[in-house]
């Protein structure tokens, strides 16, 4: 009888030893935000290359990680997306590429199946000029976003990231942008780049027949704007202060 007692009591102990070290686990657990980038890799029929922005991935990565949250990428097709904006001269940019951790992760990014909604506290999606391609019909990750975004969760973008905006709906049908204030990549600053008659449609175009109630400063100039829990920003230049504007809305 006392061998039984004590074979129990050890068992007890075992038990509530793990679910001690569980519960300590989930504690220690960062919260996470999904990254979004592009698998597209041409700039229509140009024939030139293109992907997901470096910078527009490494700024916002610097300023949360920095935060204390833990990052995972997701991409329409999964595995290696095609980057452009490749510059190792910009620290962060450099810090990113060169962070072992963080660059397989992007270089083996998850497919929208992979991915757990419950799990993110926010997503973002980084521009460059794939992501006018491939990332408005992704019903997959549309999906994913609604659902972050339905649980009290952020939704961000930068410069073309918005396009992965234009086509989410929420559980009652209605678009994401609808009647909220955003911005992206401005008319003016595809006009600039020369690829008005080469990108499948105009941003900025779009996201206002979306009902966004569209915003925008001169070419080039940072413009982040924030209506509740959705962030977005206009241009590279911009990509530093979303992942600002992402920790401050995430603090709150």
């Amino acid at each position: 009888m006392r061998k039984v007692l004590l074979i129990t009591a050890s068992i007890l102990l075992a038990i509530a030893g793990s679910t001690g070290f569980a519960q300590q686990t989930n504690k220690n657990m960062k919260a996470k935000i999904l990254f979004v980038v592009t698998s597209h890799d041409t700039k229509g029929s140009t024939g030139e290359k293109t992907g997901y922005y470096l910078a527009e991935v490494s700024h916002p990565w610097k300023v949360l990680t920095d935060a204390g949250y833990e990052i995972d990428f997701v991409s329409p097709k999964g595995g290696n997306p095609p980057v452009d904006g490749f510059d190792l001269s910009d620290p962060e940019n450099k810090e990113f590429w060169e962070n072992e951790y963080y660059h397989q992760k992007i270089t083996h990014s998850l497919k929208p199946s992979e991915v757990k909604a419950d799990e993110y506290v926010g997503i973002f999606y980084a521009g460059g000029h794939g992501a006018m391609w491939d990332l408005p019909e992704n019903k997959e990750i549309a999906q994913i976003a609604a659902k972050i975004y339905e649980k009290n969760g952020v939704v961000a973008a930068v410069c073309h990231g918005p396009a992965g905006l234009v086509n989410i709906q929420l559980s009652n049908g209605s678009y994401l942008v609808a009647g909220k204030k955003i911005n992206g990549f401005s008319n003016e600053e595809e006009e600039l780049v020369k690829l008005t008659k080469v990108v499948p449609f105009l941003l900025e175009d779009q996201l206002k027949s979306r009902g966004g109630i569209y915003e925008k400063s001169a070419p080039w100039q940072e413009h982040v704007t924030v209506d509740g829990r959705l962030i977005t920003g206009q241009n590279p230049q911009s990509a530093k202060a979303v992942g600002e504007a992402i920790k401050k809305a995430l603090s709150k």
